[in-house]
């Protein structure tokens, strides 16, 4: 008797301490999952004031990117770019796949008058902005700025710029009626065929019908120095 009490006692121990040992405090408490962090907004805000006389600026195009550029020296310009610089329409170049967040200006920018835009991107601090604007008094003229690295802003901190013209190279700059489609003329804007000098450059200028083109439609009115627009870009967040 005496030895089936050790033998059924030593047998409890044993199954008790295998169920003791199956339990963890893992099993005791419950997985809790830890929410995802918020998105954090980081925004621009850009200043754009038209410099010139009687160049009216095109609505204006502002983008964020890592990667790309929307056009170089010495380059094609790309379709989107020659939509832009030829007739003003800047939903080519928002729409290109190196676009991480974008802007556009709601309408013409007149001579003289500046306007203020906010692009906002999540998460990324690191981001190149690009701007782009037809002067549209003229064939294929435009101005902005290409990849300037955000990187250094801190919230509250400015940087400013002024900007010079660009030549798209894929209109002549005859200046001819129906050419501009600016108020100067009202013209034909973009068309696909490509007549001048097929890279972008630093625009040489108009030469107006004042100047001895007889068969322009500009006067020296339409003329311009550079620079054309002072731009001025505040991290806001």
């Amino acid at each position: 008797m005496k030895n089936f009490k050790s033998k059924y006692l030593a047998a409890f121990i044993i199954t008790s301490s295998l169920a003791l040992a199956g339990c963890s405090d893992d099993d005791e408490k419950e997985m809790v999952e830890m929410p995802d962090p918020e998105p954090v907004n980081v925004s621009y805000e850009v200043t754009i004031t038209n410099l010139t006389n009687a160049q009216p600026l095109s609505p204006v195009a502002i983008v964020l990117h890592d990667t790309g550029t929307l056009w170089a020296i010495g380059e094609p310009a790309s379709t989107a770019l020659e939509t832009m610089a030829e007739g003003g329409d800047n939903s080519e170049l928002l729409a290109l796949d190196i676009v991480k967040a974008s802007v556009s200006g709601s309408s013409p920018l007149g001579s003289g008058a500046t306007e203020m835009l906010t692009v906002t991107i999540e998460d990324q601090t690191d981001a190149m902005l690009s701007l782009a604007t037809m002067l549209v008094n003229t064939n294929d003229g435009f101005t902005g700025l290409s990849n300037i690295d955000l990187s250094g802003l801190s919230v509250g901190d400015t940087w400013s710029a002024y900007t010079s013209v660009y030549d798209a190279g894929t209109e002549s700059n005859s200046e001819a009626q129906g050419t501009i489609p600016g108020p100067a003329d009202e013209g034909t804007g973009f068309e696909m065929a490509r007549d001048d000098v097929d890279f972008v450059s630093m625009h040489s200028g108009v030469v107006s019908k004042d100047d001895g083109l007889t068969t322009s439609v500009l006067t020296q009115a339409h003329r311009f120095d550079n620079p054309a627009t002072y731009i001025m870009i505040k991290r806001t967040e």
